[in-house]
C-alpha cells in the first residue's frame, strides 16, 4: 500500500510521531557518551577484531546490548534500555 506519491505508508511522514530535536537533544548527548564509555570498556577487555567488531553494540528486543564480556573469572553485559 501506498500514499499519493508512491512511498510506501511504513516510510510515510504521517506514520511517525514528529520528534523535534530541541526535545531530546541532551537525552541524545547523553546516550552518546554512556555508548563511548561502553565501547571504551570493551575495547579495553576484549580481543580485537576486523573494523573494531569487539565493540559493537547490537539490537535486542529491549534496546541496545553488548554481548558477553569476561573480566576475570566473571562475565558482564551491557544493556541501553529504551
Amino acid at each position: 500500500m501506498t500514499d499519493s506519491r508512491g512511498t510506501p505508508l511504513a516510510d510515510s511522514p504521517d506514520c511517525r510521531p514528529a520528534l523535534p530535536l530541541a526535545f531530546w537533544k541532551d537525552i541524545c548527548s547523553t546516550l552518546h557518551l554512556w555508548k563511548q564509555i561502553v565501547g571504551k570498556i570493551r575495547l579495553a577487555l576484549t580481543p580485537l577484531s576486523n573494523h573494531w567488531w569487539n565493540v559493537t553494540l547490537y539490537l535486542s528486543t529491549c534496546g541496545l546490548t553488548t554481548s558477553p564480556v569476561s573480566y576475570g573469572p566473571r562475565l558482564f553485559k551491557v544493556e541501553f534500555e529504551k
